[in-house]
């Protein structure tokens, strides 16, 4: 696409032809403030903040739905714009709350961050504020503070533009204009949990996450959905070892600025129903171990058996290192041949267009690269080593073909590990690094947000130990150093 130059804060710029002025000058570092645009959404241009000065034009412009244009010289810091904004600010302040001190949005406010930028003048507004109704539950985990909104219209956009479902709309006019879902209907789209995402003052918040804990305390760490094949990027947002919220991470090749609900709300079993040490068969009973003692007692148990007759069973939820780890471990160390995988099932999965696929495993494209077969497919095995859980069909497989499951590792409590003879703790995809294959081979990295829970331990130190045990030697255990 060609380029245009133009002058912004008497800086030259080079950006490409139809850019808007809020992105050309965020090329070169200078911030426009917006409250309406979205460079996700269409343009509504309706808040005003974003006003600039133009030269020759005759008067202020919007910023964000005005393209750049050859020689254009913008003013972004003059005294008539800082003017400007003040106004806008104090206009969209007469009739907002005072919830700072109990507002979910704050610390990720815009209307605290302008107020500091451009107003920090008291009040003139003498009159009683309009009060609006509160704490509305719009559906989809959304509430609704009316007071606080500012009628952007960014919400209402993305329901009828992205999430294809015109669920939103103001209602009123005037300072008593809100936003509302339509009589009888609920916010009810696979997507409704963006809108709290992109609104910048907090009129829109998560009831999962309200009041659980204030964002300056919480630490960002990228990584990748699991809840499908599509592999949104997301941030993890965690505190002390526990995650309290997932947002998505803008990535154009892969989800722009959105995920869907089914994978926000997917965390929970993180923070929940986690195996935390190791256990072993020890008098007819499970009983916990110590991670030496359990891999000491797994190896002993290898030696008693015929490998080429002991089957792995891989799981499509595991990251790529794992799994190859995995796979290396049965063909070098085992040396079996029976190398099977499992996956998460789910009766009617919910896909379509826009993000979520049916597969609801974020890696079934590695496990399809190393050629495993599914557990359907198992024969002769006179054991199993089981990587990350059994779907249900898998593990009523087993158990009709009389195969016990030798060892599982696992990071949550499932059906399968009462019948284990060792449970191996292993870390959830938050606690390690690592890379996802999604559903179109794009090959992404996940890092570790905290550390292992318990005595969870790498598989790869898992694996490590056991070849030990077995009196082999073994690799250092790194998360990328098998793929």
């Amino acid at each position: 696409m060609a380029k245009v130059n133009l002058t912004i804060d008497g800086q030259s710029v080079d950006v490409e032809e139809g850019t808007n002025l809020i992105e050309a000058a965020r090329q070169i570092g200078v911030e426009v403030p917006h409250y309406c645009y979205h460079p996700g959404l269409k343009i509504d241009g309706n808040c005003r903040m974003c006003l600039v000065d133009i030269e020759k034009s005759p008067k202020p412009q919007i910023a964000c739905n005005t393209k750049v244009a050859p020689g254009m010289v913008v003013h972004t810091q003059t005294d008539k714009v800082k003017k400007m904004r003040a106004s806008v600010m104090e206009f969209l302040l007469i009739n907002h709350p005072l919830d700072c001190p109990t507002c979910d949005q704050a610390g990720e406010c815009r209307l605290q961050d302008y107020y500091m930028k451009y107003d920090r003048i008291p009040s003139r507004f003498e009159e009683t504020k309009v009060h609006k109704d509160k704490m509305i539950d719009l559906g989809s985990s959304v509430m609704l503070d009316q007071e606080r909104c500012i009628a952007c219209t960014r919400c209402i956009r993305f329901c009828r533009d992205v999430a294809g479902q015109d669920e939103l709309a103001l209602a009123n006019r005037g300072d008593h204009v809100t936003i509302t879902t339509f009589p009888g209907k609920k916010l009810s789209n696979p997507y409704a949990g963006n809108v709290v995402d992109i609104c910048p003052v907090g009129a829109l918040t998560s009831d999962e996450f309200r009041f659980k804990k204030r964002v300056w305390y919480l630490k960002r760490t990228p990584s990748v959905c699991t809840g499908c094949s599509r592999g949104c990027n997301i941030e993890v947002h965690h505190e002390g070892n526990k995650i309290y919220r997932l947002i998505p991470r803008y990535n154009p090749n892969v989800n722009q600025y959105w995920m869907c609900d089914e994978g926000r709300h997917g965390y929970h079993f993180v923070n929940d129903n986690r195996v935390l040490r190791a256990q072993i068969i020890k008098n007819g009973a499970m009983q916990e171990v110590s991670f030496a003692e359990a891999a000491a007692y797994l190896a002993s148990q290898l030696k008693t058996m015929n490998s080429s007759e002991i089957a792995t069973i891989s799981h499509a939820g595991e990251t790529n290192e794992v799994l190859k780890a995995f796979d290396e471990f049965s063909k070098n160390v085992l040396k079996t041949d029976l190398r099977y995988y499992s996956r998460n099932e789910v009766k009617n999965p919910s896909s379509d267009t826009i993000l979520r696929t049916a597969d609801k495993n974020p890696n079934q494209a590695y496990i399809n690269d190393l050629k495993l077969k599914p557990v359907s497919e198992i024969k002769n095995a006179q054991a199993a080593l089981v990587l990350n859980g059994l779907s249900e069909a898998d593990f009523e497989i087993l158990k009709k073909k009389n195969i016990p499951i030798l060892a599982i590792f696992a990071a949550n409590v499932g059906d399968a590990l009462p019948h284990a003879s060792v449970v191996c703790p292993i870390p959830t995809f938050a606690e390690q690094d690592g890379h996802l294959t999604n559903v179109n081979a794009v090959v992404q990295k996940i890092s570790q947000a905290f550390a292992p829970r318990g005595e969870s331990r790498l598989v790869g130190e898992w694996l490590d130990a056991i070849t030990l045990a077995l009196g082999m030697s073994a690799k250092k255990a790194e998360a990328v150093s098998v793929f």
